[in-house]
């Protein structure tokens, strides 16, 4: 074998194999995945989607495969007995996993207050609910970071902030609850987009933080992805500068402002969801909580 081959193995080894398994297509965890990804600026992972997985035999095959490479599974299954299998399988072969909806799914369980392996009925309205939310989740990747900012009055939540304001875990965190998420970035000089000043205002909250918390967080950011370029980025001035600036925006346009300094990701989204709700005159229930 010759040095160049053994160079290949090598970076072959190196990479890590993420395995994006789904009973349905695997599109939507395929994007969950991408999105979470251009986080890590070093990332360098073999990605493979594998779809239509609906028996033991499947799950037992991916599961080895995974073992073999010392690879990752982030999966999207919607029958208990599957999320079981592939959570039991997790331990014995010592593969890392990561179910993205069955935690919904669990939570839906609990407020309605019945089992899905009672009745048989249930299971179509679990059904239902897990693809209303597959469609949450789809349509909120898609509305990232003003991504496809001409429909974003079909939201029905518009979070704006700053950059690093938490916008998008938000986002991905209350599309898993069934909701339909843009994130709107602020930045020095703009004015908000006159689309989102076009579409229902109840929708729109706002993010603020403090801005030593924030130069915290960039600065950290800075450090991860080994950039030093962004001078402007995390300057005490710009970021006080940035943060009142928003600020500004917020209040002349009477927005509700979620401050975000202190708060957990669940946190945030919890207080987005009690103000949407008390923004459109409606009760909590458990259509989107």
């Amino acid at each position: 074998m010759d040095s160049i081959e053994n160079e290949h193995i090598v970076k072959l080894k190196n990479k890590r194999y993420i395995f994006m398994v789904s009973d349905n297509t695997g599109k939507t965890c395929n994007r969950v995945v991408r999105v979470a990804l251009r986080q890590f600026k070093k990332a360098d992972a073999i990605l493979e989607t594998i779809p239509d997985v609906r028996t033991e035999d499947q799950i037992h095959s991916i599961m080895n495969r995974a073992a073999e490479v010392n690879g990752i599974i982030i999966y999207t299954l919607a029958t208990p007995a599957a999320r079981q299998l592939m959570s039991e399988l997790s331990r014995l072969k010592g593969v890392p996993t990561l179910d993205i909806f069955g935690p919904v799914l669990t939570r839906f369980s609990d407020l309605l207050e019945l089992s899905p392996l009672a009745k048989p009925v249930l299971g179509m309205q679990l059904d239902h609910e897990y693809f209303r939310r597959i469609e949450a989740i789809d349509f909120t990747i898609k509305h990232d970071d003003s991504m496809r900012i001409n429909t974003v009055g079909y939201a029905e939540v518009v979070l704006l902030g700053v950059s690093r304001t938490t916008k998008t875990p938000v986002s991905i965190y209350l599309s898993y609850r069934g909701w339909k998420v843009a994130n709107i970035p602020i930045v020095m000089g703009y004015p908000i987009p006159q689309e989102v000043l076009n579409m229902d205002q109840r929708k729109i909250i706002a993010l603020t933080i403090k801005p030593s918390r924030l130069k915290l967080i960039r600065l950290e950011r800075q450090e991860k992805i080994g950039s030093t370029e962004l001078v402007n980025y995390t300057d005490d001035d710009m970021v006080r500068d940035e943060v009142n600036y928003g600020l500004e925006l917020y209040r002349k346009n009477d927005y509700p402002i979620i401050d975000v300094t202190y708060k957990s990701i669940e946190e945030t989204a919890t207080e987005v969801m009690r103000t949407i709700y008390s923004q459109m005159g409606i009760k909590k229930s458990s259509e989107h909580y």
